[in-house]
């Protein structure tokens, strides 16, 4: 059963509540800071379905990141004690959508700067009649830093990040000492680190980094096992089809 897009999910205490749709994400929003980012801000041509979802339902299920105001989780869910999982970097959404079915007891927080894939998320929200899942657009480390709350999340999920290639570029990446070390401190005891990458530079990076934390343990002797649950995404299949090895990394929090 499709969601009633005249429904609003509960509004984040300390957040808020009508956030305007997705336009150009990162200006005053980050107050003039001075910070290297994994990701440039990606609006890209949207389908008539994409543009009609964000008009209908971004104020329901949706938030721009602006690092104001903490978020509450369990009232943005409306669950007692949610269990959270953020994903940064969704894409289209399609797979978080298959993940979110497949897992009605836990919540979804998907953050992405690409304006397309929100429209397309909230197409299938709607047409998959799925009340498990938020959307968070704008740059993930201020949501994490500034707006959620320490030991609030069940997982961290980062599929196929920017691998920046060049040399040059390599301090873009966003699995980096300084961020795991962010990202540890808002997820809780037990709580599982996933990333997948297939380049493979970049996964030994991960590998490096994600085992110099010394509050995760690593799940496996190395890389881990492409998990059932994670669907293979569009890109994943690009990268196979180029003879790309694809390496997952499950981590744990201790």
């Amino acid at each position: 059963m499709s969601i009633q897009t005249t429904t609003a999910a509960p509004d984040p205490v300390d957040a808020q509540a009508a956030a305007p749709r997705p336009g150009s994400p990162f200006s005053a929003e980050l107050h003039g800071e001075k910070r290297i980012r994994s990701f440039h801000p990606r609006k890209g041509r949207m389908s008539a379905a994409q543009h009609d979802a964000l008009d209908r339902s971004w104020d329901a299920w949706g938030i721009r990141i602006d690092g104001k105001r903490r978020i509450d989780l369990d009232t943005w869910f409306g669950r007692t004690d949610a269990e959270v999982v953020l994903e940064i970097g969704f894409g289209m959404g399609d797979a978080t959508a298959t993940m979110a079915a497949a897992e009605p007891g836990r919540c979804l927080l998907a953050a992405d700067v690409h304006t397309p894939g929100h429209g397309n998320l909230l197409r299938r929200i709607e047409s998959d009649g799925l009340d498990n899942v938020r959307l968070a657009e704008g740059d993930a480390v201020v949501l994490l830093r500034d707006q959620l709350p320490p030991a609030s999340l069940a997982g961290l999920r980062i599929y196929f990040p920017d691998p920046w290639p060049k040399a040059r570029h390599h301090k873009r990446r966003l699995i980096q000492p300084d961020f795991v070390t962010l990202a540890v401190s808002r997820l809780r005891a037990g709580a599982t680190v996933h990333c997948a990458t297939d380049w493979e530079p970049y996964a030994e990076q991960m590998l490096e980094v994600l085992s110099g934390s010394p509050e995760l343990e690593n799940l496996h002797d190395g890389y881990a096992p492409r998990p059932d649950w994670r669907p293979v995404t569009k890109f994943e299949r690009q990268g196979l089809a180029k003879g790309h090895v694809v390496h997952d990394l499950l981590f744990r929090r201790r």
